[in-house]
């Protein structure tokens, strides 16, 4: 079982970048995959995730801003995110989780700053 997330970079304030989180091992089919976040200092948040049935929810501070989907075929999860803000700067993990399966990523580092 490997989750292997990437598309974390330095971005200037307003830009865009698009996360993966890409499985193998096991199928995302029947989890909720999550996208969460830390900063240094803080405690990891919840900013998005994704039922099977293509259900999402957000965190209000990236409403409208981010946007997660699935590619099933390509067993990969994305968190599009655009007009980054500098308190978007955190560590981002993504998690698929069912009941008894819990899976975390070593994160990807979003760094937005001018």
């Amino acid at each position: 079982v490997q989750l292997v997330e990437s598309g974390g970079d330095l971005v200037q304030p307003g830009g865009s970048l698009r996360l993966s989180c890409a499985a193998s091992g096991f199928t995302f089919s029947g989890f909720v995959v999550r996208w969460l976040r830390q900063a240094p200092g803080q405690e990891r948040d919840l900013v998005a995730e994704i039922t099977g049935a293509n259900m999402s929810w957000y965190a209000d501070s990236v409403k409208g801003r981010f946007t997660i989907s699935r590619a099933n075929g390509e067993n990969t999860v994305y968190l599009q995110m655009n007009s980054l803000q500098r308190e978007d700067t955190a560590v981002y993990v993504c998690n698929p989780r069912r009941y008894g399966d819990d899976y975390w990523g070593q994160g990807t580092q979003v760094t937005v700053s001018s």
